[in-house]
């Protein structure tokens, strides 16, 4: 068996691959373009990626594969109708980064809502060496016990982060961007609704026809100024120049995004605009990214070419 990595770069170099080596030989590329993919995977039995493209151009001539793995949830990146055509499986994984997003949604939650940016730029700056008081709080902040916590989309993460912040004490409700999840422990409320009772709204929704540019302008002004605004959904969820524009009228408090609608950033963001770290934190979508989630993720593949090969474990 021959098993090519397409992007194995996006894995990380950090995870035990040791196991697909005992399967049969095992070919790395860090990243794959579109137009390099053909040539690499024309003796492949399996190929494993990540963004990488699936279709006809790029993998018409690999005549020998048979399984095609994601080291991911979304499978866009699949021409799953010319896959079916050619008889060719292929697997995603769920559920593996269920804990790491969710930790991540409260990492940015507590950067914003203390002011952490602030209070240490202001211990590194030296004011606090011998300043007359033990205390320095010119940038008030609130407990979020007694909050209310809008949960957009209530998956596996969202109910993770649910629970966690009924644990602080929040009162949660939520939006369902289906309309067909119930959670009997939650109150299920209409979108604006949840946009004008929130403190904090987080959004952990796959991207649909429903859900693109679901935070536009509109829902921006219907939010609390105090509130804080959390996408660890997918990126084109937001519309990334209505937030800009909210952020700077002061519409909302701060937002906390862990996804983008072009990754890497495009340099036409408008987000690009704002340096202020106490209003925006942007991180390069790492919340699924752990070192649990991603071994995790990997176990789950190495498992899944054995039960598609009938191998033994």
């Amino acid at each position: 068996m021959k098993i090519i990595f397409l992007d194995a770069k996006s894995i990380g170099e950090d995870i035990d691959l040791s196991g697909y080596e005992r399967l049969g030989e095992v070919v790395k590329y860090d990243f794959s373009t579109p137009a390099e993919i053909n040539g690499r995977v024309r003796d492949a039995d399996v190929i494993v990626l990540n963004k990488a493209p699936i279709n006809e151009e790029t993998i018409g001539e690999a005549e020998k594969l048979k399984l095609v793995c994601v080291t991911a949830t979304g499978t866009n990146n699949l021409d799953k109708e010319y896959l079916d055509r050619r008889g060719i499986a292929w697997r995603n994984v769920a559920g593996y980064s269920t804990e790491s997003v969710a930790q991540h949604t409260f990492a940015m939650l507590f950067y914003l809502l203390e002011h952490l940016p602030y209070y240490d730029k202001y211990v590194k700056s030296e004011k606090y060496v011998e300043d007359r008081m033990f205390t320095h709080f010119d940038k008030k902040f609130s407990e979020i016990c007694k909050m209310t916590w809008g949960v957009v989309g209530m998956g596996a993460i969202g109910r993770r982060v649910a629970e966690v912040a009924k644990l602080f004490g929040c009162k949660v409700i939520y939006f369902s961007t289906t309309g067909k999840n119930n959670q009997q422990e939650y109150t299920r409320v209409a979108f604006e609704e949840l946009l004008a009772q929130s403190d904090i709204v987080s959004v952990h929704a796959p991207l649909t026809a429903e859900t693109e540019n679901l935070m536009d302008k509109e829902a921006f002004s219907k939010m609390k100024k105090s509130a804080i605004f959390l996408n660890l959904g997918r990126g084109p969820i937001v519309d990334e120049a209505a937030l800009a524009d909210a952020l700077e009228m002061g519409e909302i408090r701060a937002a906390g995004l862990d996804v983008l609608c072009a990754e890497p950033m495009s340099s036409a963001n408008p987000l690009k605009r704002i340096k202020d770290s106490d209003r925006l934190l942007i991180t390069p979508h790492i919340a699924w990214a752990s070192l649990e989630a991603r071994t995790r993720l990997m176990g789950t593949i190495l498992r899944q070419i054995r039960e598609f090969f009938e191998m033994d474990s």
